[in-house]
C-alpha cells in the first residue's frame, strides 16, 4: 500500500533525495508551488493554508503526512496543516519559541550559561545601542530567514543604515509571523512585542558549526554535527563540511547544551538544527541560533558520509515514527557543500549550461552541481540571500579528507563558465 507524504514547496533536487531513502512505498507529491511560497511581496498566510487544504482535501487517496525542509513560511504551515487534518506534526508553540529569536534566546539563558548578551529594540523608534551593549553587535529582525537583514555593525553609522534598511524590510517576514504567533498562547510580555522588532546580540566568533538532532516521544538524539566555514572577505559561507573536525569534548558538550535547549523549549516529534561558535582560546562556546527543521542544506553530506540523507528522520517523524539513522555507512569519509559565491552586484549575462554542469559531474567523481542564478538575473533582486554576497551555484563534493574536498571544489571552479555585467 502507498503511503502518501505531500511536501510543501517540493523542488527538483530535493525530490531525487526524497525518492533515494530507502523506502520503496513513499510517494511524494508537491503541496503548492515553491515559487509561490517564497515569493518577494507580502505572505498572505491565511490563503495559502486555505489553498493547501483544499488541495489536500481533494486528493483522491490517503493523506499519511505532510513534510516541508524549507524556513518560514514551510516550517510553521507544516504544524498548522497538520493540525486542521489530524496528521502527527511538530507543536506549533515550541517551533514559535523556536522561531522567535528574542523568545528562543528568553528560554536559552534560562538553562544554560552559554548565551550572548542580547537586547531587544524596535526599529521604527530607537536609534542607538541599549543600554549596556557596545559595538560590535549584531542586529537581526526577531524573524527572518536565510540571514536576510541581518547585520555585523561596527559604529553608530552602520547601526543607523541598517536601521533604514530594516524599517523597510522587517514587515516581509514580521507580519505574516505575526499571524502565527496569533495561534498559540503567548507570554504578556511576548503578545506586546510581536514581531516587527529587532534582536540585538554581542558579537561572536570562532569555529561555527551546526547540531543536527531529532525529538521523538520525549527522547532528543543528536545524529551529526556539522562545521560551517566562512569566507575571509565577508560573513558569507563558503561551505558546509561533514563530519565536524572540532575536538571531541566540544562535540559533546554542544550536544549537551541541545538537549537542555530543546527540552526547555518543549518542543516535540520535529527535528531539529542549532548553531554554535567554538572559540579555542578560552574553550569557550556560544550558542547562536535554534531552527525548528533540520538543514536541507545538508542533505548530500549525510547521504554521501552516513548513506542516507538527514530528510529520512523527517519523514519518519511526520508518520510518526522514530528515525532510524545509518552511520558512516556512504560512500565518502568527508563530504561538503560549498556555496560559489559573487560579493559585487551585477546582471548574469551566462551561466553553466546543463551539458557543461554535466561535464563537471562526469569528470570530478562524487560531485553534483546546482546552478541557482539564470540568465537576465540581477543579483540584488534575488530572494533568500545574505547581506553581503550573492550565492550562484552550490557544488557537493564527496572526498577521503579536506585537502581533496579543496581540490575537486577548485577544478569545478575552473570548468564552471561564467560572464556578468555590473
Amino acid at each position: 500500500m502507498e503511503t502518501n507524504i505531500f511536501v510543501l514547496g517540493l523542488d527538483q533536487s530535493n525530490l531525487e533525495t526524497l525518492e533515494a531513502l530507502p523506502h520503496a512505498d513513499y510517494r511524494f507529491h508537491a503541496l503548492l508551488d515553491k515559487d509561490r511560497l517564497m515569493n518577494t511581496g507580502t505572505l498572505d498566510l491565511a490563503t495559502l493554508l486555505g489553498d493547501a487544504q483544499a488541495q489536500l482535501e481533494a486528493f483522491p487517496g490517503s493523506v499519511d503526512a505532510i513534510v516541508g525542509y524549507w524556513d518560514f513560511p514551510v516550517s510553521a504551515m507544516v504544524p498548522m496543516l497538520c493540525r486542521r487534518l489530524g496528521l502527527p506534526s511538530v507543536n506549533l508553540d515550541g517551533l514559535v519559541k523556536c522561531e522567535h529569536k528574542y523568545w528562543s534566546r528568553l528560554e536559552q539563558q534560562k538553562v544554560i550559561e552559554e548565551v550572548p548578551s542580547f537586547a531587544i529594540i524596535d526599529p521604527f523608534e530607537d536609534d542607538a545601542l541599549p543600554e549596556g551593549m557596545d559595538f560590535p553587535v549584531w542586529i537581526k529582525p526577531v524573524k527572518s530567514t536565510s540571514s536576510e537583514l541581518a547585520f555585523h555593525l561596527k559604529d553608530q553609522q552602520q547601526l543607523d543604515e541598517a536601521l533604514a534598511e530594516l524599517r523597510d524590510g522587517i514587515a516581509k517576514f514580521g507580519k505574516p509571523f505575526e499571524f502565527v504567533m496569533s495561534h498559540v498562547d503567548l507570554p504578556p510580555h511576548l503578545a506586546d512585542i510581536g514581531a516587527m522588532e529587532c534582536l540585538v546580540e554581542a558579537d561572536m566568533g570562532g569555529h561555527q558549526v551546526t547540531v543536527e538532532g531529532f525529538e521523538f516521544d520525549g527522547v532528543i538524539e543528536i545524529y551529526g554535527i556539522i562545521d560551517s566555514v566562512t569566507r575571509d572577505d565577508t560573513p558569507s559561507f563558503l561551505r558546509y563540511q561533514y563530519p565536524s573536525t572540532l575536538p571531541e569534548h566540544v562535540r559533546s558538550r554542544m550536544a549537551d547544551l541541545c538537549k537542555k535547549v530543546i527540552g526547555q523549549i518543549g518542543l516535540r516529534s520535529s527535528t531539529f538544527n542549532i548553531e554554535f561558535f567554538w572559540e579555542p582560546d578560552g574553550d569557550r562556546v556560544q550558542l547562536l541560533e535554534v531552527n525548528p527543521r533540520h538543514s536541507q542544506s545538508h542533505d548530500h553530506l549525510f547521504q554521501q558520509v552516513d548513506g542516507v540523507a538527514n530528510h529520512e528522520a523527517m519523514v519518519r517523524l511526520a508518520l510518526g515514527l522514530s528515525p532510524d539513522l545509518p552511520h558512516r555507512r556512504g560512500q565518502f569519509a568527508m563530504s561538503a557543500k560549498w556555496m560559489l559565491r559573487r560579493v559585487a552586484d551585477a546582471t548574469v549575462v551566462r551561466v553553466p549550461t546543463p551539458a557543461e554542469v554535466a561535464e563537471v559531474e562526469r569528470a570530478v567523481d562524487g560531485v553534483s552541481v546546482d546552478v541557482v542564478v539564470a540568465q537576465g538575473d540581477r543579483l540584488s533582486d534575488l530572494t533568500h540571500q545574505d547581506s553581503y554576497s550573492y550565492e550562484l551555484a552550490n557544488i557537493y563534493v564527496g572526498a577521503a579528507d579536506e585537502a581533496e574536498l579543496t581540490e575537486k571544489y577548485e577544478r569545478c571552479v575552473a570548468m564552471l563558465p561564467w560572464e556578468f555585467d555590473e
